[in-house]
């Protein structure tokens, strides 16, 4: 199915190690010199200077006579990236041409089965062959590669693309010869974070894309078989310059004003080079306004599982078993039950139930499978750290925060993860029996678990909290148990002390559902080279599926109840649906600057986001209710009881009438669609629809609802979903 299709990895560095998503750091704070991304207007360049650079480092030279351009930057944004005190960034915010100086941010990364639960094995005559199709680039903007990798071999390959601008850079432990058919390229950012962080130990981590972490291996095999922004937009600025069609970035940080945001103005100047980006929602679910990359010029994705499961039973001395999962592979447990204990009654520390670092007492634990609880430190470090005292096996167990979600870890000693009911039964056995005794059994790979998909827990939450109006995320995809391609220069687990080298891992996050649907976009622009990045995600989200077959919702585990438009958006991604959607809602970037105008933003916010000279209309009303999106967020404010959305359809499915079905599960706000039905003569002709949502001033809003607005011609079903919040 991939064989048309390249991949160029753009490297941002990082030593950070941990795959979930943390918070957002900006510059310290203090007189000491920092990161600062400085924005100019470019058209402001005084005619005294033949060249930006020049320009860029006289304005430099005003403020400071030691600082030095980390980057120039001329296609994500235009600007350079340098450090400063925070007076000579004041005083640099003055000069003219500036339009900004911020601070850089760090952003942490968010982290075969799925062609058979994609639907991906049908006809092969739906998809593009390859002589159609050679010309699809993806981009990964990750941590790097490790090209020995068999996901990265590249036979039945033709040729690298003939409009392919980039190149394989060369550096420690990586040559041009690393690159081939498949792996057209690879390139390496660390100017920002050796500015921040000090020369990078070439002993430890290779200074060059090769991946030394495993994050960016596995993110990049998915889409084909803590960063620094001031990398990011150089790696972006790169991207666009090579020409890639499809950029996927599994990382994030905490939520700002666009403008103020690297990732969406870096991905701002890619939509409009006609670029899809695609970018994880977070793993900071299941709290609400928990996401990250909500721009409307990108598609967020979100967690959901897949139909595999690893299972590992725990039978107790009491006769009860209780389901768990684990990855480990090695020595099994003696076939009998052994002596079991809780870490918090072999710990002289106060939080020894999570067995941290140091904590648990050899003397009680030695020879006897230890129960611990989730929280605070990696999964598979608490399992470590069983070891290093002399435990032979764990039993994890989740609290009320992950409750019932089970994510399979490649563990250092026999151990296994069981929810938070299975954990509680456990922990009151352990806890009363005079001889508490346990056993795992570990029974391999099961496929065909029911229900599937379900909403990761982990995964990132609406609503919006910096454009409510627009709803995110905008669908899941697989991103529990993920099977991929992994690093050789580090275990399985991530940690310093696991010496096992593995050539694929399982690991969960949206940075896995990320490429997930990159992949998906290239198999979409490879069908379909003139549908623009806006038309593409289009595709994905009014076909995506958020029932299963019985009609019956899919489920959040996190509540163990039915997911909302805030858990997964659209729904679950249907590629197959997909490649031929009936109607698109398409966006140029015209529409997204008149998005901004509507956010009231200013001139020179405008400029930091999209780089050139646009003017709000004084005598035109923006709304950014009117943005032509595939989905609807109300955000419902005391007093106003009238809300009106304007929308407008391309017919890509030919000659058809399609008729509106409404649905919703309130009566507190009433929906009316104008016109009702929509006939189309030919293929990409438009039609445009309003849609009207009226508040009763007899029904209370108690809590968050939601509804489904639907256009069908009896062959397509053209879904978005609805969300109404109240402030």
């Amino acid at each position: 199915m991939t064989s048309f299709l390249s991949l160029t990895v753009l490297t941002v560095f990082s030593l950070v190690l941990h795959l979930g998503f943390c918070h957002v750091s900006s510059a310290p704070a203090g007189h000491g010199r920092a990161t600062y991304i400085v924005h100019m207007a470019r058209s402001q360049m005084p005619a005294s200077f033949d060249r930006h650079s020049h320009w860029y480092d006289s304005s430099l030279r005003s403020v400071s006579d030691s600082a030095e351009l980390l980057y120039t930057y001329d296609n994500a944004i235009h600007g350079f990236s340098t450090r400063l005190t925070p007076e000579e960034a004041d005083s640099l915010a003055g000069q003219p041409g500036v339009i900004s100086v911020l601070p850089e941010l760090r952003y942490e990364l968010h982290t075969t089965r799925t062609p058979l639960f994609l639907g991906l094995d049908h006809d092969a005559d739906m998809f593009p062959q390859a002589d159609s199709a050679s010309d699809v680039v993806v981009g990964v903007l990750d941590t790097g590669i490790w090209p020995e990798s068999k996901s990265f071999d590249d036979t039945g390959f033709g040729p690298v693309p003939s409009g392919w601008k980039g190149a394989c850079e060369t550096g420690t432990n990586f040559s041009a010869s690393n690159c081939n058919r498949k792996l057209i390229g690879a390139r390496f950012f660390a100017r920002g974070y050796e500015a921040t962080m000090g020369p990078i130990d070439e002993s430890k981590e290779s200074r060059s894309a090769r991946d030394d972490d495993g994050h960016g291996t596995h993110t990049s095999s998915t889409t084909l078989g803590g960063c620094f922004s001031s990398d990011i937009l150089a790696a972006i600025d790169r991207a666009i310059d090579d020409d890639v069609n499809i950029l996927s970035m599994s990382l994030g940080g905490g939520m700002s004003d666009y403008y103020r945001d690297s990732v969406a103005i870096g991905a701002f100047a890619a939509m409009e080079k006609g670029i899809l980006v695609s970018c994880s929602a977070g793993n900071a679910g299941p709290s609400s306004f928990s996401l990250s990359n909500v721009a409307p010029w990108i598609t967020t994705v979100g967690a959901g599982t897949l139909d595999r499961d690893f299972p590992a039973q725990v039978t107790l001395g009491n006769g009860k078993n209780y389901s768990g999962v684990s990855l480990f592979k090695g020595d099994a447990l003696p076939a009998k039950l052994l002596p079991f204990v809780y870490a918090g009654n072999a710990s002289n520390a106060t939080n020894g139930n999570l067995c941290m670092t140091g904590t648990l007492i050899q003397e009680k634990v030695k020879g006897k499978i230890v129960m611990c609880d989730r929280g605070v430190n990696a999964r598979v470090q608490k399992g470590q750290v069983v070891k290093e005292a002399g435990g032979i096996g764990m039993i994890l167990a989740n609290t009320a925060a992950n409750g019932e979600e089970l994510v399979a870890d490649a563990h250092l000693l026999p151990a296994t993860a069981v929810g938070e009911k299975s954990g509680d039964e456990i922990r009151q056995y352990v806890l009363t029996d005079p001889n508490p005794r346990a056993t795992i059994a570990f029974e391999g790979t099961v496929v065909g678990i029911q229900p599937s998909p379900v909403v990761a827990a982990f995964s990132s939450r609406g609503p919006n909290s910096i454009t409510p109006e627009i709803l995110k995320p905008d669908l899941i995809a697989p991103g529990v148990n993920i099977l991929a391609a992994w690093t050789g220069a580090a275990g399985p687990t991530g940690l310093a002390g696991d010496v096992r080298r593995v050539g694929f891992n399982i690991i969960s996050g949206t940075s896995m559902s990320c490429p997930h649907v990159s992949g998906l976009a290239a198999l979409l622009k490879a069908a379909h080279p003139d549908w623009s990045p806006a038309a593409i995600r289009s595709a994905l989200m009014t076909t995506a599926y958020s029932s299963y077959k019985d009609h019956k919702p899919i489920l959040d585990v996190a509540t163990g109840k039915p997911s909302t438009p805030f858990d997964h958006g659209a729904g679950h991604v249907s590629p197959v649906n997909a490649l031929n959607p009936g109607l698109l809602y398409d966006l140029t970037a015209g529409d997204y600057l008149g998005f901004l105008c509507a956010l009231k933003y200013t001139e020179s916010q405008i400029k930091s986001v999209a780089r050139n000279n646009f003017t709000c209309d004084p005598s035109k009303t923006y709304s950014v209710t009117d943005l032509n999106y595939p989905s609807f967020a109300v955000n419902i404010v005391s007093g106003t009881r009238a809300y009106k959305y304007t929308r407008t359809v391309t017919s890509v499915g030919g000659a058809g009438t399609y008729r509106v079905h409404i649905s919703s599960e309130t009566t507190a706000v009433k929906i009316s669609v104008e016109p009702a039905v929509l006939s189309f003569r030919e293929v990409n002709e438009k039609k445009s629809y309003t849609v009207s949502f009226t508040v009763s001033s007899a029904a209370a809003a108690t809590a968050n609802s939601f509804g489904r607005i639907e256009w069908s011609d009896g062959k397509h079903v053209v879904s978005s979903p609805v969300a109404f919040s109240w402030t």
